[in-house]
């Protein structure tokens, strides 16, 4: 699993999209010459050792400042008897101790486990136990869900609990007021001093305690990314050294970037770092350039985030349909300084056509879309750097990736048909974590991942995301794809957000449902379905309209259609 086939494979399956790759674009990245994560977070420490690597609350961490304060984490984690191999989990937002322990975790061999800092006692223990996870690291800010849960994870052996400012030596008036906002927050909570150290404490000890160097293949385990995956049930994603490092040098080459392209390079890292999107496409992918992450510690405080924008000078920036939508409809959106803005990059959830179109009104540089996962840690494809404006598409397949579309019973469909996206290449992962019937499942015996997802492939090669094969609505044995849906209702000027899924119906077998936050207060279910009917076949039109004052979503910002399915979302 995870290897590029060569070109001679007889299962590897015609791929178009060559041909529409600019001349810098090879067809394969030399996968047998990457090193590790490790090598290159050394690497980028040598060689742009006074650049900031991470900025946050007003103040950075330079390149080499941050595999130093990385080496003292990994040096304490080696003296609570951290080995190669074991699972330390992360439970923090984008805060400056997020990077530093990841780096630590990963010097010392061991297997980094993101956890989502909203999960409930039960979630976390969850997730806990079946990472076998030995140490967790989490903002202080949830330490009351960890002090629930730890009764119930006999095998958590120390809890590090992090401060919002700690890693960057913050105090007293230095203390950003985005920061002090966090300390105060903290809701109280109580763990047990003889499982417990704070995270200042560990690099204090581990600065005067000395870092024994692992050795790391590219096969070695570097993160458990947890995912409901197809079928909803939670378990980790095994991405290994080659996995990660794969993804960021095919998109280092598909964007035509050089190994030194970060100076004055800024990308602003909205979505979290525990988040595959971020953590790849972001720290890392601006680490192998030099370049720097601007994290934004709680990108829902929309206000807050446009403030950070109005203050500093950014290149890139990164995001879901949600967080883009909610920027455009801030206030001060038109205040911000978008001239250095080289490219906004979109994925997680389908772009909406009129959010996209508003987006390069506002700024002047298209949206560039395109399409991963966890399990693919995570870029598939992606449109070109050189894009003028919005495709539709998710792009074109990045170097050494072949996908195909599959129907249920595994047959590769030709080119232009809909079925099931399958994708095989060096990113894909070693499979799930202890659950080797669900990566059976997950699998082709040609080795392709299943990603759930219904595509079709362009006679160029772009490749055009239908839906979620699971979100997919049957009216009266047709189909009805929510993302078309949402798309024609989306560019009603009194629609805000829109989520579509389907109920049972004893007529049609199902009807579709609309679930909308109003931007109009006086739109009316009827006008919005007479909007919808000039863009829509009759069977598409939602049969129900519910207004909300929100939509469901998850902490990255995807909205959450099941729960509007199960009836969890209220509003």
């Amino acid at each position: 699993m995870g290897k590029a086939s060569s070109a001679m494979d007889p299962n590897t399956p015609p791929r178009p999209w060559l041909a529409a790759y600019p001349p810098s674009v090879p067809a394969e990245i030399a996968v047998e010459r990457l090193g590790t994560l490790v090598d290159l977070i050394d690497t980028s420490a040598q060689r742009f050792a006074d650049r900031p690597a991470v900025t946050c609350f007003g103040a950075s961490l330079t390149f080499a400042a941050l595999r130093r304060e990385g080496e003292a984490m990994a040096a304490w984690l080696q003296g609570q008897g951290v080995a190669k191999g074991d699972r330390v989990a992360l439970m923090m937002p984008n805060v400056p101790a997020f990077p530093i322990a990841l780096v630590g975790v990963l010097l010392a061999g061991a297997t980094v486990v993101n956890v989502n800092p909203l999960y409930t006692p039960r979630e976390l223990t969850h997730q806990l136990r079946d990472a076998g996870a030995r140490v967790l690291v989490v903002l202080e800010n949830f330490g009351r869900t960890v002090a629930e849960a730890l009764p119930d994870l006999p095998g958590l052996k120390r809890v590090v609990v992090a401060g919002a400012g700690d890693g960057l030596g913050l105090k007293g008036s230095l203390i950003t007021a985005a920061a002090r906002h966090l300390k105060k927050a903290v809701p109280p909570f109580e763990l047990p001093a003889a499982r417990c150290t704070r995270f200042t404490a560990a690099l204090a000890a581990g600065r005067k305690a000395t870092f024994r160097p692992v050795g790391i293949g590219p096969d070695d385990l570097a993160f458990l990314q947890y995912t409901g995956g197809t079928t909803g049930v939670s378990k980790g994603a095994m991405l290994t050294h080659r996995n990660v490092a794969a993804n960021v040098e095919q998109s280092r080459v598909w964007f035509g970037m050089r190994d030194d392209e970060g100076p004055g390079r800024v990308m602003v890292t909205a979505l979290p770092l525990y988040h595959i999107f971020a953590l790849t496409c972001c720290f890392f992918f601006m680490m192998r350039l030099g370049a720097c992450c601007l994290l934004v510690p709680n990108p829902r405080d929309i206000g807050g985030f446009v403030a950070l924008l109005r203050k500093n000078r950014f290149t890139n920036l990164s995001g879901v349909n949600t967080l883009f939508n909610a920027l455009l409809n801030h206030p001060d959106i038109g205040k911000v300084d978008w001239s250095r803005l080289e490219y906004a990059i979109a994925g997680g959830m389908a772009m909406q056509g009129p959010v996209a179109k508003r987006w390069k009104s506002v700024t002047g540089k298209p949206v560039i879309e395109g399409y991963g996962l966890s399990e693919t840690s995570p870029v598939v494809s992606i449109n070109p750097p050189s894009l003028h404006d919005w495709s539709g598409t998710i792009g074109y397949p990045v170097s050494s990736t072949e996908v195909c579309i599959r129907d249920a019973a595994g047959t590769t469909l030709p080119i232009g048909q809909p079925g099931e996206l399958c994708v095989r290449g060096p990113q894909v992962m070693a499979g799930y974590w202890g659950q080797p019937d669900e990566t059976a499942r997950a699998m082709t015996p040609d080795g392709f991942f299943r990603t759930g997802d219904i595509a079709v492939i362009e006679p160029d090669g772009q490749v055009r995301i239908v839906d979620r094969m699971k979100d997919m609505i049957l009216v009266s044995g047709f189909n009805v794809y929510p993302n078309e849906v949402e798309d024609v209702l989306a560019a009603h000027p009194g629609v805000l957000e829109v989520a579509v899924v389907g109920e049972p119906s004893g007529e049609t077998g199902e009807s579709v449902v609309a679930h909308v936050v109003r931007r109009d207060p006086d739109l009316t279910a009827d006008a919005l379905r007479a909007y919808a009917r000039e863009g829509l076949t009759a069977y598409k039109v939602p049969r129900r309209i519910v207004f909300r004052d929100s939509l469901p979503k998850t902490n990255v910002g995807k909205v959450l259609r099941r729960a509007l399915r199960d009836g969890e979302a209220v509003g």
